[in-house]
């Protein structure tokens, strides 16, 4: 039980590395972008971006905790281990695919991880459109 807690507490610790690096990224992608509040199809585009960036970096995650699944033989092929971190990451949880009881502790440090790393990515999403809110409008000449 120690080593799979173990094991927990390094894949959380990559996975926060790995949002943080990403997250990191995004912010200096989204300064380089100021835009006028009145661009409204730019400041769309952008959310795109950013939305497509954070589920990049949450699916990157998954694989990271699906492969040490497999990789300790815990869940027995690639794409039962993808799915059941994916639905475990995310908390969805159907149940059709299960760790073995020694494992089970990881899945629950998985979701606890998934919360907090979707929490972050909506955090931050939340502050790339509060910024749009906060940039001044366009002065129109007369």
């Amino acid at each position: 039980m120690l080593s799979q807690l173990f094991i927990a507490f390094s894949l959380m610790a990559l996975t926060v590395a790995i949002h943080a690096s990403g997250v990191a990224s995004a912010l200096h992608w989204v300064r380089r972008h100021a835009y006028s509040s009145q661009q409204i199809w730019r400041w769309t585009w952008l959310f795109i971006g950013v939305a497509g960036w954070m589920i990049l970096l949450h699916l990157s995650e998954i694989t990271v905790w699906a492969s040490i699944y497999l990789w300790k033989g815990a869940i027995p092929d690639l794409q039962s281990s993808l799915y059941f971190s994916s639905v475990t990451y995310t908390t969805t949880g159907y149940g059709d695919v299960v760790l073995p009881e020694e494992w089970r502790l990881v899945g629950g440090v998985e979701a606890l991880t998934g919360i907090l790393m979707c929490g972050w990515s909506t955090g931050f999403f939340f502050a790339v459109v509060s910024r749009m809110y906060d940039t001044p409008r366009a002065r129109t000449q007369p």
